[in-house]
């Protein structure tokens, strides 16, 4: 015991002088992990990406250059892996087999070193300096408020710790039956798949990269990953960060490509005595094209967390005005639209009508500013089934389209960003909201038109009566994507009889027949429910779909990463005079 004590206290001592390391001095270079000056980056002093691949970091023959989306200024130069350079990471993931880098029965040493290197970097986020550094390099590179580019590494940091210590193999954890004789059990365990990929969008470069690469390393498996290039660099940093914190360098490839590349990657037949890189499980976060055809690229060994055009309801019963105004404005247009979680349409109840909702959404949406980033440029192509590059002149073409439809208006907003010099390529528009009549949403000819999902300052309005919620119901029923949901309503609350049957005639609360209708996989109830905010404390993914993936919670983690093997135990002994029975 105090021998155990002793290799603690030692440990803590450890881990404080390491700290202790990079917190004297204020300056970035004093982050030893650090290759880059998140507020230096610029045109005449670019900043390099590098892979790494058999845990060294490599250039390319190839250089991508990366403009920064706030002026056009190239600032950010990416080595770029082409197909013909696939080979040494087609033989790395080969190299590990399927049993993967660890598992219950193999190196389980690796779960406390996880356990270890977790609680080191959980640490090193939480240095104010650190948080800092990541904050601003994710402002660079995909433009949001100081506070929500904080939040997004204060989530990573808090998921950190959350998988600290103990907890890494308390993930494996097994069970056991009993079974039909003396020296018969049959054991559950949680498996790796080995050689895995991961490819992550741009919209939040630290928290999703971070999330599922953690996850797939605790659970024994050997990553790949691939982030967005306009972003890649702050993962970079990541990977740097958790070398710096103990994590061996082989035992995560990280690559900069192409969708074209990484796609030939992960189908690729080597040359070099490996039948193929393999991957037994790709996670893929993105757009639902790409999603549809890595599913059939790779023989349905994928999870998905792809499009989500996210639904929010207000119930009938009308409270907190100005909060349910903030929450919508912070659902729609916070990250300027550019969550997969975000609000993309809103059914009103006719109640609200009454109120100064709409009023006060106007005046949140339009104190919006780009010289706080508030609001900024829009990066990406539409998370949709339609590939639909979001230019300024697309969203507004897409406005258009809704206005023709009979009934509709423009609400605020409908106008490009001002006096600013953000690239044509991306998109840069004033937060908008249209309202389209419910009965003109659910004709066929409209449909698919209002719900295709635009990923920017973008949403639509529309209201229900008392009697029309079969109506609402069935808008949701016909959407294909089922990532996040929220049902503002506390009637829940003054209905409690109801689910006590005191008064069976009451009908069912909003809220819970809601829920019991839909299939959304992250649904808020309640006063203060929203479609955005995915904190490390509760699951985040989609629903209705087998292949849909999670995040940041054990559950999550052990879906994604692991799966079931079960090994039965059946030592004997065989019962006295045992004889060989006749054939069956």
């Amino acid at each position: 015991m105090m021998y155990g004590f002793l290799i603690c206290r030692a440990s803590q001592k450890a881990t404080r002088n390491w700290l202790s390391s990079f917190n004297l001095s204020r300056s970035v270079h004093s982050i030893p992990f650090a290759t880059v000056d998140a507020e230096g980056i610029s045109g005449s002093q670019p900043a390099k990406v590098h892979n790494l691949v058999h845990g060294k970091w490599i250039g390319s023959s190839t250089w991508n250059t990366i403009v920064d989306p706030l002026n056009g200024e190239p600032f950010i130069k990416i080595a770029e892996v082409d197909e013909t350079g696939t080979q040494p990471f087609v033989e790395s993931l080969s190299k590990c087999p399927k049993h993967g880098l660890h598992n219950p029965f193999k190196s389980p040493e690796r779960y406390l070193l996880y356990g270890d290197i977790t609680a080191k970097a959980a640490r090193m986020l939480s240095v104010p300096k650190v948080s800092d550094f990541f904050s601003r390099l994710i402002q660079r590179v995909a433009p949001k408020s100081y506070q929500q580019a904080l939040g997004e590494v204060q989530v990573t940091q808090k998921f950190l710790e959350n998988f600290s210590g103990d907890q890494v193999r308390f993930l494996a954890r097994s069970f056991a039956v009993p079974g039909n004789h003396l020296g018969q059990q049959s054991h559950g365990f949680r498996w790796p798949y080995g050689p895995v990929a991961i490819i992550t969008p741009f919209n939040f470069p630290l928290e999703i990269p971070v999330l599922q690469l953690m996850g797939a390393l605790y659970m024994g498996n050997k990553p790949i990953l691939k982030v967005d290039s306009k972003v890649c660099i702050v993962m970079e940093q990541m990977i740097r960060l958790l070398h710096h914190c103990g994590m061996p360098l082989s035992d995560v490839d990280f690559i900069n490509s192409d969708g074209k590349t990484m796609n030939k990657l992960l189908l690729e037949v080597g040359s070099i005595g490996y039948d193929r890189a393999n991957p037994q499980m790709t996670l893929f976060t993105g757009s639902s094209k790409v999603a549809e055809k890595l599913a059939v690229d790779l023989k349905g060994r994928i999870k998905l967390e792809d499009a989500g055009f996210d639904w929010k309801i207000l119930g009938p019963d009308v409270n907190e005005v100005d909060y349910i105004a903030w929450v919508c404005d912070q659902d729609a247009y916070a990250c300027s639209g550019q969550k997969c979680s975000a609000q993309s349409i809103l059914f009103m109840h006719e109640n609200w009508s009454a109120t100064s909702l709409i009023s006060k959404m106007k005046d949140l949406a339009e104190r919006r500013k780009l010289e706080d980033l508030t609001i900024g440029p829009v990066l990406t192509v539409s998370f949709s089934a339609h590939f639909l590059q979001l230019t300024t002149e697309a969203m507004l073409d897409h406005m258009n389209k809704l206005l023709q439809i009979p009934g509709s208006k423009l609400l605020f907003g409908g106008k490009p960003l001002e006096n600013h010099s953000i690239p044509s390529i991306y998109g840069a528009l004033k937060p908008t909201a249209i309202y389209v009549p419910l009965e003109e949403i659910l004709r066929a000819k409209n449909y698919e038109l209002v719900t295709r999902e635009i990923f920017g300052p973008f949403q639509v309005i529309t209201e229900y009566k008392k009697d029309q919620l079969p109506m609402v119901l069935d808008a949701l029923e016909r959407m294909h994507a089922h990532l996040t949901a929220a049902v503002v309503s506390n009637d829940v609350l003054f209905l409690q009889a109801r689910l006590e049957n005191i008064f069976a005639s009451h009908p069912t609360p909003l809220p819970l027949e809601v829920i019991g209708k839909t299939v959304n996989g992250t649904t808020y109830a309640g006063l203060r429910a929203r479609t955005t905010g995915a904190p490390q404390n509760h699951w985040f993914g989609p629903a209705g779909d087998p292949r849909g993936a999670g995040i940041g919670t054990p559950e999550a983690i052990k879906l994604v990463w692991s799966c079931h093997r079960e090994v039965i135990y059946d030592f004997g002994p065989l019962p006295k005079r045992w004889e060989i029975p006749p054939s069956t």
